[in-house]
């Protein structure tokens, strides 16, 4: 009889954690945060090595901007279980807005974990595309002094065209335009267009003509031709 009570508490246990797991998740989903926060702290307090509650609670940190904390939180997920690439992914990432803000020494100073970080990340999963998506922009971004080059921008633009065309002709897209070689930008994102058609392609697209080409007639004719392939 003891047995089968103590059983039942635990179920109850079991059941009372799941619930609010599960409510915090929805608060998640509703973008109240700070509620959502609360309660995953609460969580985590009980479970401190649940690792979906630690990345919702660093994901909150990177929409408060509070980079410390979600650097703290993807470094635990990171340690808990190093071989999950998106962890690293999240942590170079939340590297990278800490280093944006921070200004030129604090960039300087992590620069290089970051790009580490997405590094580990491809490693360990061959077909991720944001994190080269992330290192194309680390080498477009960064001074040629501390590494930053075009030619190994354009290396992980090729492997996107391997892996997912659409990726890989707006990346070389982005390249191109990050270098005001807004014609081959163009042919880019044209191509892009043609292979999925999707929002981000025509944004890209409309983008372009409307801030650096300044061809208002174009990105009309774009919006039009986006509206006319999505009218319900």
């Amino acid at each position: 009889m003891k047995a089968k009570i103590v059983f039942l508490l635990l179920i109850s246990q079991f059941v009372f954690s799941q619930t609010s797991f599960e409510k915090a998740e929805n608060l998640y989903d509703q973008g109240k945060y700070t509620l959502a926060k609360s309660l995953f702290e609460t969580i985590l307090k009980e479970n401190p090595n649940q690792l979906k509650t630690i990345e919702y609670l660093g994901d909150i940190s990177i929409h408060f901007k509070e980079w410390d904390k979600a650097i703290g939180y993807y470094k635990k997920l990171k340690n808990l279980k190093p071989k999950e690439a998106n962890y690293y992914y999240k942590y170079g990432g939340a590297l990278g807005l800490k280093s944006k803000d921070g200004g030129k020494w604090v960039a300087i100073r992590l620069i290089g974990e970051m790009k580490d970080s997405f590094e580990k990340t491809i490693a360990l999963n061959p077909t991720h595309i944001d994190a080269r998506w992330a290192l194309i922009e680390y080498y477009l971004q960064v001074p040629a002094l501390f590494g930053g080059s075009e030619k190994k921008a354009q290396r992980y633009a090729d492997e996107l065209i391997k892996l997912s065309p659409v990726d890989g002709y707006l990346s070389k897209g982005r390249i191109d335009e990050y270098f005001e070689r807004d014609k081959s930008a163009e042919l880019n994102y044209i191509k892009a267009v043609e292979l999925c058609g999707s929002k981000n392609t025509y944004g890209r697209m409309l983008a372009l003509y409307k801030v650096k080409l300044h061809k208002s007639d174009k990105a009309i004719k774009i919006i039009e031709k986006y509206q006319e392939k999505n009218k319900s």
